[in-house]
């Protein structure tokens, strides 16, 4: 899934104004001039539209558990995890909004989409870990449908 099609996601679930998504990336180090952010946020095929790179999603994310989360002043901010992936995506996610396993089982089942455990349990292991399973698109696209739903 793009990653811009992930922050426009994101900033209906959040329900907050292009500034405030760059203040949530300025909490991980990131500056991002409105300008440049809301052209992130416009269509593929719309004029001035820019892709979101990974260095740019990894501190949004980074940032929006921050924001959600509160910083913890007695750890350094940890480098950024790049390549951004769906299952990365999934897990800054589940993080920023504090979700149990059961949290997230009913975020895909209210969006239509749901999942075994052992599948869900699958996308949180490490790539290379024999029961490791990539995140799809429809399934991260059909858990931010779940979660706007949801209204967190």
């Amino acid at each position: 899934m793009l990653n811009n099609d992930v922050l426009r996601s994101l900033r209906y679930i959040l329900n907050v104004s292009d500034a405030k998504l760059a203040e949530i990336a300025w909490l991980a180090g990131c500056e991002i001039p409105a300008a440049e952010m809301a052209a992130y946020l416009k269509k593929d095929d719309e004029p001035g539209y820019k892709p979101c790179g990974d260095r740019i999603m990894a501190h949004f994310l980074d940032g929006l558990v921050i924001y959600k989360r509160g910083r913890d002043e007695s750890r350094p901010i940890p480098p950024i995890e790049l390549p951004i992936t769906n299952n990365l995506v999934l897990k800054k996610l589940r993080v920023a909004f504090e979700l149990k396993e059961d949290d997230i089982h009913g975020i895909l089942a209210a969006a239509g989409f749901p999942v075994s455990k052992p599948e869900l349990s699958a996308l949180f292991r490490k790539a290379g870990h024999s029961n490791y399973r990539p995140c799809g698109d429809q399934l991260l696209r059909n858990f931010l449908k779940g979660l706007a739903l949801r209204g967190k």
